[in-house]
C-alpha cells in the first residue's frame, strides 16, 4: 500500500456515536463510506472483462491502470437492469440507463413534468446514516443539469441527468462547478474571517429560506390540487434544507484543505473530473458525508476527447462497427478508468481515523447501465466494486453473479454498510452479498 497521507482535517470531527454501534462505521469506529460513480454508453465488453489469470481477478486493457490496486478492487459480471430494457416503451435506452442505474426502477416514459422513477439507494442509505455528518449526501457530476424537457425518445431530461432520487418525483440535482462545490464545503472566501464568513453564509439561506417559506404560504391559497402537490414537494425539500442548516451548526467548522481554491468549471475535461475527484476525497476523508454519487458524463453523452486523439463522438464511436472505431471507445473507456484510479490512488494514500486508508473504509461501486454501446444492452453491465468496506468486502477477484437484478446488489451493500431494514429494492428478488 502507498505511504498515506492527510487530506484535510480529521474524521474524528463532530458528532461520532461510539465504536461499531451505529450504522456506517468499521468494527475500529471509523466511518464507512459508501460511493456510486457512474460512467456513459457502455463499454468495449472484450477489453473490458478481460481473460481469466492466476489472480482470479479479470482485468481487460481498459482496466490496466488499477491493475496496482487489484488487491482492493473486484469486477462483477452478470448484474442486469431489466427495467432500463426498451420493454413496451421502445427507444430511450441511454435515458433508461441512468434513471435505472441506482434505483432499479422502470421510469415514467414522458417528457413534461409528470415524472416518475423511484428513491435511488444513495438516499436511502443517506436516510440512515446522514445524521451522522454535516452532509446526509453529496451529488456530483461533470456533465450538465437538466431537470425539465425532452433528451431521449420521449423521455425527461430530469431522468437522464440525476443519478440520485429522493423520491419518485424528485431527482437530487447534482453540483457540476468545483467552486460552487468547494464553498458548499468550507465556506465562501471573503474579506472577513473564515469564522465569520461561515457564519454569514448560514444567515444568508437561513434569511432566504425564510422568505421562501413565507411566499409560498401566499401562493398556496391560489393553487389547485395537483399544483399543491407540487408545491408540497417542493416545501419538503426546503425543511430538508432547514434540517441540514440547522445540523451543521452542530459540527466545527471545517478547516479548509491545503488547496487552490478553484476558479470554476475547468476548460480540460479530464481536470474537470479530477478537481472534482480531489473535493470529493478531501469531503470523505474530513467525514463531512459519507454516501456519494458522482456521474461523469450522462449517458448518450457524444462528448469528444481531444485530449487523447479522439475528435470523434463518444456515443457517435459507440455505433461504429469498424474495429478500429471500437478500439476507440475503448481509449474512451480507459480514460475514464484512468481519472477513476487517480481518485482510489488518493483515497489509498490516506490515513483514517483508525489508521488504516479511508479506501479500506469505504465501499465503491464503478459502472454504467449499458452492457455494449452498440446493442444498447442492460445486462452483464460492467460493474467494479473498490474498497474492503472496513474489512466487510473480499475485494481481488472476478465474481460472476449469474444473471440477476442490479438492485440485489444494493440489498446486499446495504447490509455491509450497516442498514438494516432494506429487505429489498427496486426490482430485487433476493440479496447479493457475495462481494
Amino acid at each position: 500500500m502507498p505511504a498515506m497521507a492527510s487530506l484535510g482535517n480529521s474524521a474524528s470531527a463532530g458528532p461520532r456515536s461510539s465504536a461499531g454501534s451505529s450504522p456506517a462505521t468499521t468494527p475500529a469506529g471509523a466511518p464507512l463510506r459508501t460511493v456510486f460513480v457512474y460512467f456513459p454508453n457502455g463499454a468495449h465488453q472484450e477489453h473490458w472483462f478481460g481473460q481469466s489469470d492466476p489472480s482470479g481477478l479479470r482485468l481487460g486493457q481498459t482496466l490496466q491502470p488499477m491493475r496496482h490496486l487489484q488487491d482492493s478492487i473486484q469486477m462483477i459480471g452478470g448484474l442486469d437492469h431489466e427495467n432500463a430494457e426498451a420493454g413496451p416503451d421502445g427507444p430511450g435506452d441511454h435515458a433508461r440507463a441512468n434513471a435505472t442505474f441506482l434505483t432499479g426502477v422502470r421510469a415514467k416514459k414522458t417528457s413534461g413534468a409528470d415524472i416518475r422513477l423511484g428513491r435511488s439507494i444513495d438516499q436511502e442509505l443517506a436516510d440512515a446514516v446522514g445524521d451522522q455528518t454535516r452532509f446526509k449526501s453529496l451529488e456530483l457530476s461533470c456533465d450538465a443539469v437538466r431537470k425539465s424537457g425532452e433528451c431521449d425518445s420521449g423521455y425527461s431530461c430530469a431522468y437522464q441527468y440525476n443519478l440520485a432520487w429522493r423520491s419518485e418525483t424528485q431527482p437530487m440535482a447534482p453540483e457540476t462547478n468545483p467552486r460552487a462545490l468547494y464553498e458548499r464545503l468550507f465556506g465562501i472566501e471573503t474579506p472577513v474571517t473564515a469564522d465569520e464568513s461561515f457564519r454569514l453564509a448560514k444567515q444568508d439561506r437561513k434569511n432566504l429560506l425564510d422568505f421562501v417559506l413565507a411566499d409560498a404560504k401566499d401562493v398556496r391559497r391560489r393553487l389547485g390540487g395537483s399544483d399543491s402537490r407540487k408545491l408540497d414537494e417542493y416545501l419538503s425539500s426546503v425543511r430538508d434544507i432547514e434540517i441540514s442548516l440547522a445540523k451543521a451548526e452542530q459540527f466545527p467548522k471545517p478547516e479548509r484543505p491545503d488547496m487552490p481554491i478553484p476558479a470554476g468549471v475547468p476548460d480540460l475535461y479530464d481536470r474537470h473530473i479530477d478537481l472534482m475527484f480531489d473535493l470529493l476525497a478531501i469531503a470523505l476523508q474530513s467525514d463531512a458525508t459519507r454516501v456519494a454519487t458522482m456521474m461523469l458524463a450522462a449517458d448518450g453523452s457524444n462528448r469528444s476527447f481531444p485530449q487523447i486523439g479522439l475528435p470523434e463522438g463518444h456515443h457517435y464511436l459507440t455505433h461504429q462497427s469498424a474495429e478500429e472505431m471500437r478500439e476507440k471507445v475503448a481509449l474512451i473507456d480507459r480514460f475514464y478508468v484512468q481519472r477513476f484510479t487517480r481518485f482510489l490512488d488518493k483515497l489509498a494514500a490516506t490515513t483514517d481515523s483508525d489508521g488504516s486508508s479511508v479506501l479500506h473504509n469505504s465501499i465503491i461501486v464503478y459502472g454504467g447501465g449499458i452492457g455494449d454501446g452498440n446493442r444498447h444492452n442492460h445486462d452483464n453491465l460492467p460493474i467494479l466494486v473498490a474498497g474492503h468496506g472496513g474489512g466487510k468486502l473480499k475485494p481481488g477477484r472476478f465474481v460472476d453473479a449469474g444473471s440477476q437484478p442490479m438492485s440485489n446488489l444494493y440489498v446486499g451493500l446495504a447490509d455491509k454498510v450497516g442498514v438494516s431494514g432494506i429487505e429489498s429494492f427496486g426490482d430485487s428478488d433476493d440479496v447479493f452479498d457475495d462481494v
